[in-house]
């Protein structure tokens, strides 16, 4: 399919390459302004920390919805029909979004924000169910490479959107619907860029490998994670009953379960599927937060500052993946084993920054850490599961997004509530009884907690440092010391990771090395290649 010296399998693939650099651009523009106006909707509407978290992780869990059905489909219904779709899933995100407005009901607000976030999402995860498996066909010797320049529009998004909340919203006091119309802007270029292109097929569709084929490597397993996010899903955004839950969970499971034969499905995938979980928690559940935190520690205009910088560093270093792999002759999953460690590093170093350069400092080793988690996930699935078209990195992605939603960003609001609280309870009880939320904060199954009122808490960071009263320094001081609690606890995901990792690393040693994997003919496309263990030539 590629000639070795690694030119790509079509013609127009560098113009198929930088429309999904566009479009993933969109997603990431309207994420970073989304994460610098979460004050403005604390404001406005009186949200806790867990409120926005749950709105926040709306533009997660929309996202998962789009990619996997997108990934399911996208072998069958083609590349240009799901870019249409998500073009006009991000215009009317717009709609629903700037339908909520100062002075409506907080709940009314609360669901045109929710579900114009997950309408967003949904167009996000549509076409990065285009754009990832169409790099890995396009590029298939070097995936690590051009999936991680793909990605590093995200970053660069995320630079865009920090430095339009920075102007628009601090320097020239615009409405916070006017910055997050910016999305729109880019969204325009990439529907111009993909409009009238051919696109190749993947490496399982060219073979005609049936939907079920498709899925074995998944299996029951790899379905069991995705399933068990939905129930969550399910019961939190749909407000289902837990029984109603895991009974659809549970149908979609027995679903999957048909197709593929009961196949339980390939450990390796599994393991990367669960490692994903992780990843969307503590890089993309994090995203959503870090900005509002630093900003909390140090200044609001500090913490945009710093969230350009952390996303230019990222952007940046995306590009050096492929010299990293071959020259300092470190493999994918070594790379992952590496991050993981930095990111856990960093996070803890950001709980103690006192002032910006040292915030610099720490959020370069958080950055360097996160970096290639996501495309190199994605390129080692790709490398392993071939047979498994789009549909594995799919459902990678969506659970990850998933799980950035529903446990990254919903269980870090939670974390900032509930660290908060404990503080101002410690320092000043009936000063906490003034300042607590109406209504508490819940995730999974730990207690529910009052976090602080989002429009008090607010009033009191307007507040410049120096002039708070000694109660509105009592509250502040609280709400700091909760942020850095919430990213102490938060660095143990990736401290987990580092330790997957560490356990793959053993396995790919006992077996000869990470080699990738590639179909050689139907009939070898359609045996189980050992769960996707062996190379097959």
């Amino acid at each position: 399919m590629q000639n070795v010296d690694n030119t790509p399998i079509a013609k127009n693939a560098k113009r198929l390459l930088f429309a999904g650099f566009m479009a993933i651009l969109a997603a990431g523009v309207g994420f970073g302004i989304r994460g610098g106006i979460l004050a403005n909707w604390a404001a406005d509407f009186g949200f806790t920390g867990a409120q926005l978290g749950a709105i926040g992780g709306a533009g997660f869990t929309g996202f998962c919805f789009g990619i996997i059905i997108g990934g399911v489909i996208v072998d069958k219904v083609g590349y240009g029909k799901l870019v249409v779709a998500a073009f006009l899933f991000h215009v009317l995100s717009a709609f629903v979004t700037f339908a909520a407005h100062k002075g409506q009901v907080q709940d009314t607000a609360y669901q045109f924000l929710y579900w114009g976030t997950f309408i967003f999402a949904l167009a996000n995860g549509t076409l990065e169910a285009v754009a990832n498996p169409l790099v890995a066909t396009l590029f298939p010797n070097n995936r690590t490479h051009y999936l991680n320049i793909l990605h590093a529009s995200w970053p660069a998004g995320l630079v865009l959107g920090g430095l339009a909340g920075w102007i628009l919203g601090d320097a020239m006091q615009m409405n916070w619907k006017i910055q997050l119309a910016l999305f729109l802007v880019p969204t325009v270029f990439y529907g111009m860029i993909f409009f009238g292109q051919t696109f190749p097929k993947s490496e399982a569709s060219a073979k005609g490998l049936s939907l079920g084929e498709m899925l074995k490597d998944v299996g029951i397993l790899g379905a069991a994670v995705a399933c068990y996010l939905l129930v969550l899903f399910f019961q939190n955004a749909l407000q289902l009953s837990p029984m109603v839950s895991y009974i659809l969970g549970g149908v979609i499971l027995l679903a999957v379960a048909g197709i593929t034969r009961f196949s339980l499905g390939a450990i390796l995938l599994f393991v990367l599927i669960l490692t994903h979980v992780l990843v969307g928690a503590v890089e993309l559940g994090t995203d959503g937060w870090i900005q509002n935190i630093t900003g909390n520690i140090l200044t609001t205009s500090q913490g945009k500052i710093l969230f350009v910088f952390t996303s230019l560093f990222m952007f940046l270093l995306r590009f050096c993946a492929n010299f990293i792999e071959k020259n300092l002759k470190i493999s994918p999953v070594g790379l992952l084993m590496i991050c993981s460690i930095l990111a856990s590093v960093g996070l803890n170093l950001v709980s103690c920054i006192e002032t910006f350069l040292g915030a610099m400092a720490a959020l370069a080793v958080y950055a360097l850490g996160k970096t290639f988690f996501w495309p190199t996930m994605l390129a080692v699935a790709s490398d392993r599961f071939p047979r498994t078209g789009a549909i594995a990195i799919s459902i990678m992605g969506g659970c990850g997004m998933m799980s950035a939603g529903l446990i990254g960003s919903a269980g870090l609001g939670y974390a900032k509530d509930r660290f908060a609280a404990d503080e101002l309870q410690k320092a000043n009880p009936a000063l906490y009884a003034t300042y607590k939320a109406e209504k508490p904060s819940t995730f999974l199954f730990l207690n529910p907690v009052n976090g602080l009122d989002g429009t008090k808490l607010s009033a009191v960071q307007q507040v410049e440092a120096a002039k708070r009263s000694p109660e509105q320094k009592t509250v502040a001081d609280a709400s700091i010391a909760g942020d850095r609690h919430t990213l102490k606890a938060d660095s143990f995901i990736p401290a987990t990771m580092a330790v997957i990792y560490l356990l793959m690393l053993l396995y790919f040693k006992a077996i000869g090395g990470y080699k990738p994997v590639h179909l050689a003919g139907t009939a070898a496309a359609k045996t189980s290649i050992d769960a996707g263990m062996k190379p097959v030539a």
